[in-house]
């Protein structure tokens, strides 16, 4: 199957995904507009309380604009510095929180390979109100398996590479997180590996979505979850300023 993306697919979603936070972002400026007209504020506090709301509102789009739009995520191409191939012995999954927007770009990808999907979602840990909307138009992937985060039905050693494309920042708690890279280093094979892209709770990600930015994780969380999960080399590189790759091995 060919997936066309729509022209800005990528910062609707976001917008769509995370209404809530624009209506109320909204009601509060109009709020400080009518404060503003009926006390007189200094105009410098009022000048810099406005600025501050609208940069809040509009730079995580444009953020997500950039990244998921004219970056390139969803062509894939920066794989290609990590040295992956297609043949028919390859088990490949992706692993995804309800919304999948990437298993059949990478069926595509790698046409040889048989490839697994799994969803993890489980409502009463995994309560953002924008993953729940993201679920309700999500494509499916053919035979896609729902599983619970510390059980992946699969055989010790069976899969090559495991894909977590922005979505592993939805199990919210730090025991989920390593109980789930725990399964996911048991299906690897001894030379397997996980491929995780994430925004992270960093500099970038603060200036691009304020705070926002505490939805995602440190690399040091990162890293210390996969750590205690078993892996063995947990290489971090940069996709765009917001993103990062993780490229860890068992």
């Amino acid at each position: 199957m060919e997936i066309n993306r729509r022209k800005f697919q990528g910062v609707l979603n976001i917008l769509s995904f995370n209404r809530h936070f624009y209506v109320y972002g909204l009601a509060v400026l109009i709020l400080i507009i009518i404060s503003n007209l009926l006390y007189s504020w200094p105009n410098y506090i009022f000048l810099l309380t406005i600025s501050a709301f609208i940069y809040g509102l509009i730079m995580p789009l444009i953020v997500s604009a950039y990244v998921y739009d004219f970056s390139g995520y969803y062509n894939f191409k920066w794989l290609k510095n990590l040295n992956l191939e297609d043949s028919k012995e390859i088990q490949l999954l992706n692993i995804n929180a309800g919304f999948d927007e990437t298993s059949f770009i990478l069926k595509n990808l790698f046409p040889q390979s048989d490839l697994k999907a799994f969803d993890f979602y489980n409502a009463e840990q995994h309560t953002e109100p924008a993953i729940i909307r993201a679920r309700k138009v999500s494509l499916v992937y053919p035979n896609t398996q729902q599983i619970k985060s510390n059980l992946i039905p699969l055989k010790d050693n069976s899969v090559d590479i495991i894909f977590l494309l922005s979505a592993a920042h939805e199990i919210r708690s730090f025991e989920e997180k390593v109980q789930f890279l725990k399964e996911c280093h048991r299906l690897c094979k001894p030379n397997g590996r996980v491929i995780m892209v994430e925004h992270l709770r960093d500099f970038p990600n603060f200036l691009a979505f304020s705070i926002g930015f505490t939805h995602f994780f440190s690399k040091r969380v990162w890293k210390t979850a996969f750590k205690e999960a078993g892996f063995s080399s947990i290489n971090e590189t940069k996709f765009t300023p917001f993103m990062s790759i993780f490229d860890c091995h068992s």
